[in-house]
C-alpha cells in the first residue's frame, strides 16, 4: 500500500540482503539494523535455510522472501523501516520483493536496487540527492536517486506503507560515504562473509 511515511520520525532502519550457498542449495539471509541518529549498528542477524524455489526472472520474491522473514523473526529490537536490496512497485507486476516482505510484516518497506528492472527515466543530476522520476506506463513507480557524486544512481521504490518521496528521504538518511545505504551495505557484507 502506498501511503506517506514520516521519515523524520524514522530511527531504526534495517537492511536485508540474501546470497545463495556455494552449492546453490541454501539461502543465506542477513538483516542489519542501523540507528540513523546515532549512526551505528544496533543489531544483526543471519540465517541459513534450504532454498525451495527455483530462479525464475520476475519471481525473485518467491525465492528470497522466506529467508528474509526467517531472519526478521530473530530480531529482538525495534525496526521502523526495512530496506530491501530489490524492487518495490518498480516491477513489471508492480509487486516486487519489497512489497511481498512488507505485506507479510505489515511494516514500511522500501526497494533500493542497484539496477533498473523496468521503467523509463532521464538521468538524475550529478550531486548527492539529485533524482529523476522512474516511470512505468506513464505512472511514477520510483526514483532514480544519486547517492554520491560521480557514481551510478540507485533505483528506489516503495514496497509497503510508504510513498516514493518518503522512501527517498529514508534512503538519504541511511547513507554514509558509500553508494549504498549503510544497512543494506552491511547486510551484503554479512551474507558475503557467511557464504565464504
Amino acid at each position: 500500500m502506498i501511503e506517506p511515511l514520516d521519515a523524520a520520525r524514522v530511527r531504526w532502519v534495517a537492511g536485508s540482503d540474501l546470497s545463495l550457498s556455494r552449492d546453490s542449495r541454501d539461502v543465506i539471509a542477513g538483516i542489519v539494523v542501523w540507528d540513523v541518529r546515532a549512526r551505528c549498528v544496533v543489531e544483526q542477524v543471519l540465517v541459513r535455510r534450504r532454498c525451495r524455489f527455483p530462479y525464475v526472472p520476475g519471481l525473485l520474491s518467491f525465492r528470497e522472501t522466506p529467508g528474509i522473514l526467517a531472519a526478521w523473526r530473530r530480531l529482538r529490537g525495534a525496526v521502523d523501516v526495512l530496506l530491501c536490496d530489490a524492487q518495490g512497485i518498480a516491477h513489471p507486476r508492480r509487486f516486487g520483493l519489497a512489497c511481498h516482505v512488507g505485506l507479510w510484516l505489515d511494516r514500511p518497506t522500501i526497494g533500493c536496487a542497484k539496477s533498473r528492472l523496468c521503467g523509463e527515466f532521464g538521468p538524475p543530476g550529478a550531486v548527492r540527492g539529485d533524482r529523476a522520476d522512474l516511470l512505468l506506463d506513464g505512472q511514477r513507480v520510483g526514483t532514480v536517486l544519486r547517492t554520491r557524486a560521480g557514481v551510478k544512481p540507485l533505483f528506489v521504490s516503495p514496497g509497503h506503507r510508504c510513498d516514493v518521496d518518503s522512501a527517498c528521504r529514508v534512503v538519504l538518511a541511511s547513507l554514509t560515504r558509500f553508494r549504498l545505504p549503510e544497512p543494506t551495505r552491511l547486510a551484503h557484507q554479512l551474507v558475503t562473509r557467511a557464504r565464504a
